[in-house]
Parts: structure tokens; sequence; C-alpha cells
């Protein structure tokens, strides 16, 4: 015990780990549009370069880093990208147009493995994440309500056009990206709110009704989908399964009255109700994933290369417009070898929550409710983005890494815990090195 305690003292530097923090920030809320001049700078960049520099000076403390095996599963992925380059459709455009916007997603998986090394900067880095993504909804729809903004809009045909709320004119996100940003927040506030306080439960109270309202705003079928997909992790682990049908019922219905009839029919097109294009609209997306699918096999090896979907549909299909399929796109780009390799990437963040779930209940009560909440959070989460990449792209998009970078994190912790609860028995110190960091905040440090 002394020797683990020992070895895995080391922690990230604070000026790091707040510059991350930072970068947060800037990069969700859209800073350089927001600021005059600030731009000029390349913000993002520059604060990757910053960040990656000082864990460079620091990388003393990170020895063993990649024994984790979500990390390991993410280094694969990698690997495959440079070492199938030279055989794929179009290396130049994937070093050319499409490299960076990856490196800039997986950048949030190593940054946060790397400086979330505590239980108070887990909160930390939580709450500042949550409330970006509540500023991101409740800004487009508070200009909504006092200007009439909407920022984009639909087409119904015979030339008219059904308004639509997307991100506020300094978040560059269309109506269903917010859908996206709306329901990935929900999990985080329906269990870490309503499971805390009676403070935090009126936060969730207040927060709850505007953030609906615009996700109805957004007319998104599939961010509506993703949040039936939160409600039923919701409705199966509740004792008061009668009582949330009540409030689900009188929520429906006060949705429903406050809908336009365009509003109304688009979501009614879920169902094959539509009296307007909304039905073409949805039965061509699902027309759209298979050709995507069908457009995968052409080089069903080693893929068309990284961000090449629009490249490989406008040759190939000669349409460029993506239906945004998050598994048609690995199968285009990565071919049948990459995608296997994302999604065992997946399975491995998913068996890390599941050995949360059982190591959690092991825990003394001092952390155990907090991890509990946390650990249903994150598992409504994983399905709720695996259901929504049915409609969404993702392999150079942040959400999945991000996500991932999280669940590394906290299945860390609950191994520091289990340690500090003398609780280790059962988890012999020797697989603790061979399957995790050695990053460790010392036990005596923790708070």
């Amino acid at each position: 015990m002394t020797s683990v305690g020992a070895d895995e003292r080391a922690s990230a530097s604070a000026f790091t780990f707040w510059l991350f923090i930072y970068f947060l920030v800037d990069f969700f809320l859209h800073l350089s549009a927001r600021i005059p001049g600030y731009g000029l700078i390349r913000p993002t960049l520059l604060l990757v370069v910053l960040i990656s520099a000082s864990l460079f000076l620091q990388r003393d403390k990170f020895r063993g880093w990649a024994r984790d095996p979500i990390v390991a599963s993410l280094l694969v992925l990698v690997g495959y990208l440079v070492v199938s380059l030279p055989l794929v459709e179009w290396p130049g455009s994937v070093v050319k147009n499409n490299l960076g916007d990856f490196v800039k997603a997986i950048v949030f998986f190593f940054f946060t493995v790397l400086l979330v090394d505590s239980n108070r900067r887990l909160k930390i880095f939580l709450t500042v994440f949550i409330a970006c993504q509540v500023l991101r909804v409740l800004e487009p729809l508070f200009l909504h309500v006092t200007e009439g903004y909407w920022g984009s809009r639909t087409h119904l045909g015979h030339g008219e056009f059904s308004q639509r709320l997307a991100g506020a004119p300094s978040d560059v996100i269309n109506p269903n990206e917010l859908g996206f940003v709306i329901v990935t927040a929900v999990p985080f506030l329906h269990y870490l709110l309503w499971s805390s306080g009676f403070k935090a439960k009126l936060l969730y109270l207040l927060l709850m009704p505007p953030l609906l309202y615009a996700l109805i705003l957004t007319q998104s079928r599939g961010a509506l989908l993703a949040l039936f997909v939160v409600a039923f992790f919701v409705f199966k682990e509740s004792s008061r399964k009668f009582s949330l049908v009540v409030v689900a019922v009188l929520v429906g219905f006060a949705g429903w009255q406050v809908m336009s009839d365009e509003q109304k029919d688009r979501y009614l097109s879920l169902v094959g109700q539509s009296e307007t294009s909304n039905a073409a609209t949805a039965d061509g997306r699902i027309e759209g994933m298979m050709r995507e699918f069908a457009l995968g096999f052409e080089r069903p090896i080693v893929g068309h290369g990284l961000g090449t979907t629009p490249e490989a549909k406008t040759h190939i299909l000669g349409s460029r417009q993506a239906s945004h399929n998050l598994y048609a796109e690995l199968l285009i780009e990565l071919g049948i070898v990459g995608t296997l390799i994302f999604l065992r990437f997946l399975l491995r963040v998913y068996q890390g929550l599941v050995e949360n779930q059982k190591r959690i209940s092991r825990l003394s009560e001092r952390p155990r409710s907090f991890y509990v909440s946390l650990n249903k959070a994150l598992i409504a989460l994983f399905w709720m983005y695996a259901v929504y990449s049915f409609n969404y792209w993702g392999l150079s998009q942040y959400y999945w890494y991000l996500f991932a970078g999280a669940v590394v994190v906290f299945h860390r912790l609950v191994l520091l815990d289990l340690l500090d609860d003398s609780e280790v028995e059962s988890t012999p110190v020797s697989s603790v090195h061979k399957s995790r960091f050695s990053n460790l905040v010392g036990l005596a440090d923790r708070r």
C-alpha cells in the first residue's frame, strides 16, 4: 500500500490544469468570436501548444499512463491511422484538410486523463463543462425571447420555411448540434443536481423547462430521440415509476401545447404522420444512411481516409451532403479494420463504467453518493451518444474523446478510494500497476 502511494503521488501542476479549464471555456463559448481581435492570436491552437508543452515538461509524473485499457485502445486507433495513411484513397486530403480536426478532437481525451487527477479537479472540470453547455443553450433562447432570434430554418416545400433555433451568433452550431448540446447537459443535471440538496434541486427545476423548450424550438428529431434514451434510464432506475409517468405525461402535454403547427408536424414525421416535406426528409435521411454504408464497402479494408466522407460522396454518389452518421463515417473513412478498432475503443469505455458500478458499492459512504450519481449520468450519456451517433458525425468531433477521458479519470479515482478504504484485497496492487495510470494523486492529498 505504501509503495503504491509513494509511486503515485505526483500530480500535474495547478497552472496546467487551470490552463486546460480556460481551454474548455475558450472552446465551448467561442471567445474568439466574442472578443474583438482575440481570434488573431489563434487562441485554441496556442492553448493546445502551451498545455502540450507543459505536460511534456512534466512527463516524469505520467509514467505508465498508457497502461489504462481505454488509453491503449485509443493509441491503437492513432497507430492505425498512421500505418494506413499510405493505403487510403486520398492521403493528401487527410494530411492537408482533415488531420487537424482529428488532432483538435483527441487532445480533449489526453488533456482530461493527464490533468483531471483528483476528486476536486473532477468536480471543477464537470462544473465548467456543464455550465458551458447550459450557457450555449440559454444564450440563443434568451435572444429568441427578447429579439425573435432563430438562427436557422428548414424547408417545408412549395417555397415555405419553418424557423429553427440554432446556436447564438457567436456559437456556430446548427439546430441539430444545439439539440445535441441540450441532451448532453440533461443527464448531468438530472443525476447530479436532483440527487443533491434543496438548492441543487431548485436549480434543476429552474433549468429544465427552458432547456426542454429550447429543444422544441430546435425541431431536432434526433435530439428528441436521444432525450427518450436518457428518459428510459431515468425511468428504469427510479423507484417511483408511476410518479415519473405522470410527470412525463404532464411535460409532454405542456410541450405539445407550446409547439407551433410546423413544429408539431416535424416531430410527427418520426412516426410517419407528417403532412409536409418533413416526412420526406426523414425518409431521405434513412436512405442517405443506407447509401453511405454501401459507399463504405467501395474500399472496405482501410477506407477512403480520415475526414473524406464528403469527398467520397461527391466523387462516387454525386452529392456532398452527408447524413451525419458516425458508423457510416467510420466505414467510409477507416474501413472495416478501423471501424472495429474504434468500436473496441467504445467498448473499453463502457466496460470502465460497468467496472465502476461494481466497485462503487464497495466504497464507504463519503464518496459513494456522488460517484453513484455520476456513474448513472455517464452510463445514460454513453447510450445516448451511441444512439445519437446514428444522426451525428463523431470521428473528428470532441464528444466521444472528452467522454472517454472523463471515464478514465473517474475509474482511476474509484480505484484510489478503494485503496483508501483498505478494500484492495480483491484488487491486487499488481493489477492496479498493470492496468491503471501511475500519475495518481497521493492518498493524503485527495479532497
